[in-house]
């Protein structure tokens, strides 16, 4: 039997209790809609993310939220959801040894003439993408032609991230080169926040994307970044998922992935030339 104590929260005036069996609805839910494998030990996480949601709408229990977020009729409800379940952590140059196999080996060899461009597969609130954009543009020229698509599953975040305003405190991974160049310092109001430069977020374009989900036609990319995001998927849904993103890489293109990951056993036909990068291969 499980532990009441650490599994099912006692309703208060701050918090829900959520039974098994409505944990599960939830599990299959957000495995339907994005792919996510739920994990019973996240039992608490669903439940801290959802109260608020519950008490906003004034229902009385985990039962009643469910009904109405698949509720055909109430679409809306249903991606408040997924923003709420969703993973959003992340920070400027995240992984950093990626950016400098990006600066150094990717962009050093590649053929000039030809328009450049990056995914970043799961954006979050966008410090993956300006960061992209402030390696690229130190290396190549703001005004040479790249482009970095970023796509995330929450339209949340992705409202966050086409401001491109951040906290100062934020900023202690961006280099100092980078950091003055490509930054701006807030005044008066915005004291203590920091702005990517107009000329980097021009060449970004954020999307509204399920990567389980239908994919629309956004040509090919050199270099892919979906990185501590599979972790969340079962095999099955890794594998099928990396097949897609193989299909997007042009021949040589490289997919980077989380330092935690591997695409052990997930796929014979990318092949790993560092620690968490991989190349397509045909």
């Amino acid at each position: 039997m499980a532990n009441v104590a650490t599994n099912n929260l006692t309703a208060t005036a701050s918090t829900f209790s959520i039974t098994d069996r409505e944990f599960g609805l939830f599990q299959s839910l957000i495995y339907e809609k994005a792919g996510i494998s739920m994990s019973n030990a996240k039992k608490c996480l669903v439940v801290s993310r959802l109260t608020k949601r519950l008490r906003h709408l004034q229902l009385g229990s985990f039962e009643q939220y469910y009904a109405m977020v698949t509720d055909k009729n109430n679409s809306a409800e249903m991606q408040i959801m997924v923003d709420l379940l969703t993973t959003n952590e992340t920070y400027f140059f995240r992984e950093e040894k990626h950016f400098d196999f990006l600066r150094d080996e990717v962009l050093t060899k590649r053929k000039s003439g030809k328009r450049f461009r990056v995914w970043s597969a799961a954006c979050s609130r966008g410090q993956e993408p300006y960061t992209l954009a402030m390696v690229m543009a130190d290396k190549l020229g703001v005004d040479a032609a790249w482009e970095v698509q970023a796509t995330d599953i929450s339209s949340k975040v992705l409202d966050y991230a086409r401001e491109g305003l951040y906290p100062m405190e934020e900023a202690t991974k961006i280099p100092k080169n980078l950091l003055s160049n490509w930054c701006l310092k807030g005044v008066r109001s915005q004291v203590g926040n920091l702005l990517v430069d107009k000329r980097l977020r021009q060449h970004i374009d954020f999307k509204h994307l399920n990567l389980i989900g239908t994919w629309p036609e956004c040509g090919s990319f050199s270099v892919i970044f979906l990185r501590n995001v599979m972790i969340y998927f079962d095999l099955e849904t890794k594998q099928k998922l990396v097949d897609r993103l193989r299909q997007r890489l042009e021949p040589g293109g490289y997919l980077v992935i989380g330092h935690s990951e591997t695409l052990n056993k997930v796929t014979d036909k990318m092949k790993a030339i560092r620690p968490s990068i991989y190349q397509r291969i045909d």
